[in-house]
């Protein structure tokens, strides 16, 4: 299976969203979701392996598995994921999606809409649902964005400046000097290729990364804000609330869904 065919006239369901860690006690899964579509963003490699086709997974890929199809995961050590399973009415367009893609320039843009949803599931479905109906769009997109060369050149380049630069200040301006172009055309061609501001992705991007570094390392509060560029640690306690849905010790703490026994 190399295609699935998606309608997304309707917003899905989110059944169940979280952080999936497998093949910490196996190097393989098997998996199958009556009713269910499965969606994974990867932040490992290995193999998927879905109606005799295998496709290759890469930090960066996204897939998305039909309800009632076996989907067999094969890992190399612990691998670590974003997922969702979506139930999605079968009704209006549909649209011819691959099962595994390379999300290129857009991971990040989809991965801050799974964590938004994930942050807003327990207590904003309506929210959690609005996130993954863009995630999805997003997703079904990206073979028609597809293009030699992926994003326009100062896009990809303003991307990579600012991810190596989460800690320090940032301006629009600088980013554009950096990328070659004016402000106002990084602007334009900005929200043309990701359909935000820069200033909205340079912010959800320093969120996702606290949120990785609250859940998945021991470093201090402080040095986290530090770390993403928000050292003012008021600031950054609004900052969790508003994108991560509550406060650095909460989201620390937070018991994610999947990261056990489960098919996340």
């Amino acid at each position: 299976m190399d295609q699935v065919s998606l309608s997304l006239a309707r917003p899905p369901a989110v059944v169940s969203i979280g952080v999936g860690v497998h093949g910490v006690s196996g190097p393989r899964d098997v998996f199958r979701l009556p009713g269910l579509w499965q969606l994974h963003l990867y932040g490992y490699s290995g193999h998927l392996t879905v109606g005799g086709s295998r496709h290759p997974i890469a930090p960066g890929r996204v897939s998305l598995v039909p309800p009632g199809t076996e989907a067999t995961f094969d890992y190399r050590g612990r691998s670590e994921h974003l997922y969702a399973h979506l139930r999605v009415a079968d009704a209006g367009e549909r649209h011819l999606v691959p099962v595994m893609q390379d999300a290129g320039t857009e991971a990040p843009l989809i991965s801050g809409l799974l964590r938004r949803a994930l942050a807003a599931a327990p207590g904003a479905p309506a929210q959690a649902t609005a996130e993954m109906w863009t995630a999805l769009w997003r997703v079904a997109r990206l073979a028609g964005r597809a293009r030699p060369g992926g994003a326009h050149t100062a896009v990809a380049t303003a991307m990579a400046h600012i991810e190596a630069r989460l800690a320090t200040p940032l301006t629009v301006p600088e980013i554009a000097r950096h990328s070659g172009i004016s402000h106002s055309r990084l602007t334009r061609l900005f929200r043309a290729e990701t359909g935000s501001t820069v200033a909205a992705y340079i912010r959800s991007r320093r969120l996702e990364h606290a949120g990785h570094l609250l859940r998945e390392s021991t470093m201090s509060i402080q040095a986290i804000a530090c770390a993403v560029g928000i050292s003012d640690l008021q600031a950054f306690n609004k900052a969790c609330h508003r994108e991560l849905g509550g406060s650095p010790r909460a989201v620390r703490g937070r018991s994610l869904p999947g990261s056990g026994g489960g098919p996340g």
